[in-house]
């Protein structure tokens, strides 16, 4: 039992991880339309500029979260303006190819910066305490709480204030909020800051617990969109609730098979739900 719980606990963790990753990636597929592949490398370079403040300048966790915030989400309103904005009425494949630049870029980036050696952050809370038998991290605790106020925030923000029902119309409609005045572009570029901000989260509150490398952003990017897929194409809740299924998986599945396998898992996991409803979780069939 206590296996059970302790398994359940990392799964959390890390579904926390993995719902706020996908749940940037589907606010910027919800208003271009195109996956932004390089998603998952947003998140690796939000590990290293973290690890730039914590490790080179020397401030401390809260102003360094903070400042990879504000980083990442510039950074996402630079790359939507010049990756994505030009390509909005051009074929998608030509996005894709433009996604697919961006990614080795950014790796390409991270490898001259700081090689290609694993870093670790300092953790600031290394703390563990038990409870039902289990032992708890505080930093992986904090990963959990860091995650349920950022989904809150970003559910009041979308639905409680002018600019979060902006972006919810332009989603829903791009061509009938340009018609009712709405700068789509402007709305566009808020999307990206929002979605690399999210990124820069799980980046900076994870990275004091694993290595950090330049290649982490691939396999957590690939995860990402089977969430987004799991969940239903859009779908906000369908992100949040398939990132903390995928990661309850792959926690048991570790646990009781093998860690080997955790990330097979993942595909299994997307091959029987989407068995069963084609559509994923939240998703709906057109019309």
């Amino acid at each position: 039992m206590e296996l059970f719980l302790q398994q359940v606990f990392n799964g959390i963790m890390f579904g926390s991880t993995y719902a706020i990753v996908a749940l940037g990636l589907t606010l910027v597929m919800g208003i271009l339309n195109i996956p932004n592949f390089a998603h998952g490398h947003l998140y690796m370079l939000g590990g290293y500029i973290t690890f730039f403040f914590i490790g080179t300048l020397g401030l401390g966790f809260w102003p360094s979260l903070v400042l990879t915030l504000i980083v990442l989400g510039l950074l996402g309103v630079l790359m939507e303006r010049i990756v994505y904005r030009p390509l909005t009425d051009q074929p998608h494949i030509n996005a894709f190819i433009a996604a697919i630049g961006a990614l080795i870029f950014l790796e390409s980036l991270a490898l001259v910066v700081w090689g290609p050696q694993g870093l670790r952050i300092p953790n600031p809370y290394p703390q563990n305490f038990e409870l039902l038998g289990i032992t708890i991290g505080l930093q992986r605790l904090l990963v959990i709480i860091g995650a349920i106020t950022l989904i809150f925030g970003l559910h009041v923000f979308m639905k409680h204030t002018i600019l979060g029902t902006t972006i919810e119309a332009v989603a829903q409609n791009r061509e009938g909020a340009m018609l009712n005045g709405i700068n789509v572009n402007r709305v566009s570029a808020v999307t990206f800051a929002i979605s690399s901000a999210t990124a820069a989260v799980a980046a900076s509150f994870l990275s004091p617990i694993f290595m950090l490398s330049p290649s982490m952003g691939a396999i957590l990017g690939m995860k990402a969109f089977i969430i987004v897929i799991l969940g239903g194409m859009g779908s906000i809740p369908g992100a949040i609730l398939g990132g903390y299924i995928l990661g309850v998986i792959e926690a048991l599945g570790g646990g009781y098979i093998s860690a080997a396998y955790k990330d097979v898992f993942a595909f299994g996991a997307l091959i029987i739900i989407l068995t069963v409803k084609p559509t994923g979780i939240f998703g709906k069939k057109e019309a």
